[in-house]
């Protein structure tokens, strides 16, 4: 039955993973979900006898894989993955310190891989899983002046995710990069770091911060519930999509940006096929 699947859900708190997790629990999945915070998180989701909160530390192997440990003692088992945990991150690449940028690495990239290390091998003997890794879509389309380094961090979730689905494939495991796009959630007022250094003269950055604290919080188009139902949806596909774009306007984005590739490969067509070894006529024999 499909809700005797267990799902292991980071960063649930708040957001779209709380909207995950009650939905989830609401249908009768078991669930094990982590936060910083064990207390906000419980008394965020409620009461379930089939929910097990956690208090984990994404940079710590030793903390997540106690978590899975407690999962599957709890569970007997763990079949579906969403690595939903991360945090923005505003300011121009020259006024963002090497600091900043690598926190910044370490919670959206690499806290995400020692999720997916701990978890593989319970996947992997039970050839069975579903891996779902949050990216966005400035993990795809990433001209929004400010948000370079976050943008980064969900590219690379996009690249190492797309190799991970190659590589888990044969054991009948699966892996999906999702790109949310606008989605009223708490993330710009809560979940957004700040450089703490600026530079003279980046208009277009300022803006963007004013834009998103201004008029886009509180008024993005998407319903987390509703990506939560998504979510829930393609888990249940046999052969699940690679690629997830959750949104109109992350659509619209995706789209955008694949013309803009097009276009650039035209215009410098001959410039990109120069590049080869001439290779010389070869005379007939005789």
């Amino acid at each position: 039955m499909k809700n005797q699947k267990v799902w292991f859900v980071t960063g649930a708190s708040k957001g779209l993973g709380l909207s995950l997790v009650k939905k989830l629990l609401q249908e009768g999945y078991h669930v094990a979900a982590t936060s910083r915070n064990k207390d906000e998180l419980s008394a965020a989701v409620g009461d379930y006898h089939h929910f097990l909160p956690l208090e984990v530390d994404l940079t710590s192997e030793e903390s997540i894989n106690k978590a899975v440990q407690q999962t599957t003692e709890a569970f007997g088992t763990l079949d579906v993955l969403v690595n939903n945990a991360g945090y923005g991150l505003l300011g121009s690449l020259e006024e963002l310190s090497d600091e900043e940028s690598r926190k910044n690495f370490d919670i959206n990239v690499f806290g995400l891989l020692n999720v997916i290390r701990a978890v593989m091998p319970v996947m992997r003997e039970n050839r069975n899983g579903h891996i779902f890794n949050i990216s966005s879509i400035g993990g795809y389309f990433a001209g929004f002046p400010g948000w370079g380094i976050y943008c980064a961090t969900k590219f690379a979730v996009a690249g190492l995710t797309e190799a991970l689905a190659a590589e888990i494939r044969p054991f009948n495991v699966h892996a999906t990069v999702v790109y949310p796009g606008y989605f009223r959630t708490e993330f710009l007022s809560g979940s957004i770091a700040v450089s703490s250094h600026t530079v003279d003269g980046y208009t277009e950055v300022r803006n963007s911060q004013e834009l998103h604290k201004n008029e886009i919080n509180g008024n993005q188009p998407g319903d987390p519930d509703k990506a939560a139902d998504a979510l829930i949806q393609l888990s249940l596909e046999e052969n699940p999509v690679v690629h997830l774009f959750l949104g109109q306007d992350a659509f619209d984005l995706a789209k955008e940006k694949i013309r803009q590739i097009e276009k650039d490969m035209e215009t410098a067509k001959d410039i990109s096929v120069s590049t080869g070894f001439e290779v010389s006529g070869l005379r007939s024999a005789g």
